[in-house]
């Protein structure tokens, strides 16, 4: 049987899908054991002992200074910027990607512009945002909207491009005017594709809020990673990069779970 027929049953699938996971520990286990063994003050690869301690500290223990429980405070503020930010770019993308790939004269004005502004690499303007909106939470939101909405609209006006012709011609036929045919035709159809994309963008948000955060922030899971980097806190930086690889899936997790219950016409179209 040629590789490309094979069919996995539902157990062989999440025993694959675990091996490189049960993977990386062995290989994390092992090699923290080697390099504590020959220094036990090592610090580049501590043990999770260690790290279970130091995340019991900041997720269960109030800083003596500030009196919050560090973890939980970090994620509340790096969740409300991602999330405004990621939520502002859905819409903003929404709009003009209906508008640019459902009207010629859109798509032509802000088509290349679009394109064009795609192409800036979101983190030099950075400084910029900084300068212009200040050090508060509007430059950080900023960042996330503007590195990810011109991604989205790209990716919006091309799913209304693929949208079949015979339908808006079928529309028009039965006297839709052009916003009954946005809100009726493609509206519902674009909203699943967003998702997609959306779910796409949740590395590279994170990704331009922990750079943000790392340069100006008081509170924020980038934050905390660079704050404690200057005493090499491995045992704090791994379990706040897990936490935020978890919480990344887990936002992937809701998307999809949106779409599949929304939209669950597309899952079925998907899987013919």
């Amino acid at each position: 049987m040629r590789a490309i027929n094979l069919r996995l049953s539902r157990t062989a699938r999440i025993a694959l899908a675990l091996l490189p996971f049960v993977a990386l520990l062995v290989a994390y286990t092992i090699g923290s054991n080697l390099r504590l063994a020959e220094n036990p003050n090592d610090k580049l690869l501590p043990s999770f002992e260690t790290m279970g301690e130091a995340i019991k500290a900041y997720a269960f223990e109030p800083d003596p200074r500030t009196g919050q429980y560090l973890l939980w405070s970090d994620t509340a503020a790096s969740l409300k910027r991602l999330l405004s930010g990621l939520g502002i770019a859905a819409l903003i993308a929404l709009v003009f990607g209906v508008l640019i790939g459902l009207l010629p004269v859109m798509g032509a004005t802000l088509g290349p512009f679009v394109a064009v502004m795609s192409m800036v690499p979101p983190l030099a303007l950075l400084p910029i945002l900084f300068i212009v909106m200040g050090l508060g939470e509007a430059s950080k939101i900023a960042l996330i909207v503007i590195g990810t909405s011109l991604k989205l609209i790209r990716d919006v006006a091309l799913r209304v491009g693929d949208i079949p012709r015979e339908q808006l011609i079928k529309a028009q036929t039965l006297g839709a005017s052009t916003a009954q045919i946005a809100s009726r035709v493609v509206f519902p159809q674009t909203m699943p594709r967003l998702l997609d994309a959306l779910r796409l963008e949740i590395g590279p948000a994170w990704l331009f809020l922990i750079a943000a955060e790392a340069i100006a922030a008081d509170s924020g899971l980038g934050y905390r990673i660079f704050l404690v980097r200057r005493y090499l806190s491995m045992d704090v930086i791994i379990p706040y990069v897990v936490w935020i690889t978890l919480l990344a899936f887990l936002m992937d997790l809701a998307l999809r779970l949106l779409q599949r219950k929304a939209y669950p016409w597309f899952a079925e179209a998907r899987k013919a």
